[in-house]
């Protein structure tokens, strides 16, 4: 079955959303999304939009934040273009309906790890639910946009889908993607001249994450089949407050109660993070969720507390209304009255596919947008709340280099062929490859987590490469199904990851290794870039 529009979209989250809002101005646009169309990230966001938007701010401010907190690796260009711009796409969400949350007729700011002023636009704790909602509502029965739930995209479409033998050098151009219908078990060819991957992150491929159970990767494991450039994967965030025994996914502790003068406490009692950081409580996650690990090791205890207990209970109530809630009736814990047990988890990746300032990936055709990208605003960490700014101010750069193609209309597409899904399938030996979802993310959470070494990463190399094997032995004699090609893109996520953590002999935010414990300046401040002409095909 084929499918044509002038734009694909893979994914539905914000960066997505908004793409799609404006292609369809100027085209047709179908959506690829692999649960109900409100599943993403984004609607686990609680956080909200860092904006300079009061007068005691200042862009200059911001940027700094943004630089200081990705340690030496942001691109200056793409942090400069995400401040400058912010403040007119959030204009844009204010005019679509999202409402933030205000005081005294103004918009109400909160203030997160990292950040030096007041500036994250809120709505209240369930910022991401509120603009995927109102994003949501905008394209409902917008006639030029068709929106597929329950559809897996399998693979991007390329030259290789011809037959052709690409190199390093060759010119690769995308031309669309193979999607899986869920429901009915087909594939079906989805094509458009222009293809944007807005699939989120990878926190599936650890043990403990915030993610919903559909960060597996996919895009950033699509376009590294297909030639693109990956970059800096080492770079993984563990937010460092999740509820502790939450369950899967975790159960994000904002960063903005921290702001609101929450204070991080051993099991005892003791107040730890000012031996860390002059910022205490307010540092930077990579420091905060260091501390917390290294706290945890050191007494040997599971988890450590958030205490809330000296601020106005009213007040929590009515700025954290979301999170009050579901501790109070989910896990029966009054966060007035009683300390927070808190652990860090995977949170975001910092690295992903490498594009340019306006979205462009390094194969023809193709864009990417939101945490699937790297654009090189967060470096080796990012700032709390600039993920999703980043995802509405470069998915209007994509669209309006998209838009420019696709005016041009060079693109032809050629004639593809059908999905080949010739093969048997044997449940009994599904059972078997199932566990390695299981094996998978135990070994990144016990090796490649918030404190490294080459031995770990060795150990977590080898291991990997046997469940890589036996995942493509597996995948190229059976029909595919929905685990198996998420399972598919978690090991190529892992050995991505493992591969860029071997690379740097430094550390640096979010990668810290035993063996080089110093930031390294001089040989180490640049982008860790894999593709598959130098990556992983030795792992």
């Amino acid at each position: 079955m084929e499918i044509r529009s002038d734009f694909l979209i893979v994914g539905s989250g914000i960066a997505g959303l908004s793409f799609a809002l404006k292609a369809a101005e100027v085209g047709t646009v179908s959506i690829i999304t692999k649960k109900e169309r409100a599943e993403s990230n984004t609607n686990y966001a609680q956080g909200g939009i860092a904006a300079v938007i009061s007068p005691d701010d200042s862009l200059k401010l911001h940027i700094q934040d943004t630089l200081s907190a990705g340690v030496g690796l942001c691109h200056r260009d793409a942090v400069e273009i995400l401040v400058k711009e912010g403040p007119e796409r959030l204009r844009e969400l204010i005019n679509l309906g999202v409402e933030f949350t205000k005081k005294d007729g103004r918009l109400d700011l909160g203030k997160e790890g990292g950040h030096s002023r007041n500036r994250i636009v809120h709505a209240r704790d369930r910022s991401g639910l509120a603009i995927e909602q109102a994003l949501l509502h905008s394209i409902a029965n917008h006639p030029n946009i068709k929106v597929y739930e329950n559809h897996l995209a399998i693979d991007l479409i390329t030259e290789h889908h011809l037959g052709q033998q690409l190199t390093a050098n060759t010119p690769i151009h995308c031309w669309g993607a193979y999607g899986l219908d869920v429901q009915r078990n087909i594939v079906k060819r989805f094509l458009a001249p222009i293809t944007v991957l807005c699939t989120g992150g990878v926190g599936q491929v650890y043990l403990h994450t915030t993610n919903p159970s559909i960060a597996t990767g996919d895009g950033i494991a699509m376009a590294y089949r297909a030639g693109a450039l990956i970059a800096n994967m080492e770079f993984i965030q563990f937010h460092p407050t999740t509820l502790y025994n939450s369950g899967a996914p975790a159960f994000l502790i904002s960063e903005a109660i921290r702001g609101f003068g929450g204070i991080l406490r051993t099991k005892s009692g003791e107040e730890f993070m000012s031996r860390y950081d002059p910022q205490g409580s307010l540092a930077p996650r990579d420091i905060v969720a260091r501390a917390i690990d290294t706290e945890l090791k050191k007494r040997g205890d599971e988890y450590v507390l958030l205490d809330l207990r000296h601020l106005p209970g009213e007040r929590i109530k009515e700025q954290f209304p979301h999170i009050y809630e579901t501790c109070l009736t989910r896990y029966k814990l009054d966060i007035t009255r009683e300390p927070i047990p808190v652990v860090p988890a995977a949170h975001y990746s910092c690295g992903g596919v490498v594009t340019d300032l306006c979205g462009q990936t390094s194969i023809q055709n193709l864009y990417a947008c939101g945490e699937v990208a790297m654009t090189g605003v967060h470096g080796a960490n990012r700032l709390a709340s600039n993920s999703l700014l980043e995802a509405v101010v470069f998915s209007h750069r994509a669209f309006e280099s998209a838009k420019q193609a696709f005016k041009e209309k060079k693109t032809v597409i050629p004639e593809i062929p059908p999905w080949d899904d010739s093969g048997t399938f044997d449940a009994e030996e599904w059972v078997l490859i199932g566990h390695d979802r299981r094996e998978i993310q135990e070994i990144m959470w016990d090796y490649v987590g918030i404190v490294r070494s080459d031995l770990r990463l060795l150990r977590a190399q080898r291991r990997l490469q046997l469940i890589q094997d036996e995942v493509e032995n597996f995948y190229k004699r059976t029909r595919v199904v929905e685990g198996l090609i998420e399972l598919r893109n978690l090991i190529t996520i892992a050995e991505l990851i493992v591969r860029s953590a071997l690379l740097r002999k430094e550390s640096r935010g979010l990668h810290y290794t035993t063996d080089y414990s110093q930031r390294d300046d001089e040989h180490w401040c640049k982008d860790t870039i894999i593709s598959l002409w130098n990556g992983l095909s030795s792992l």
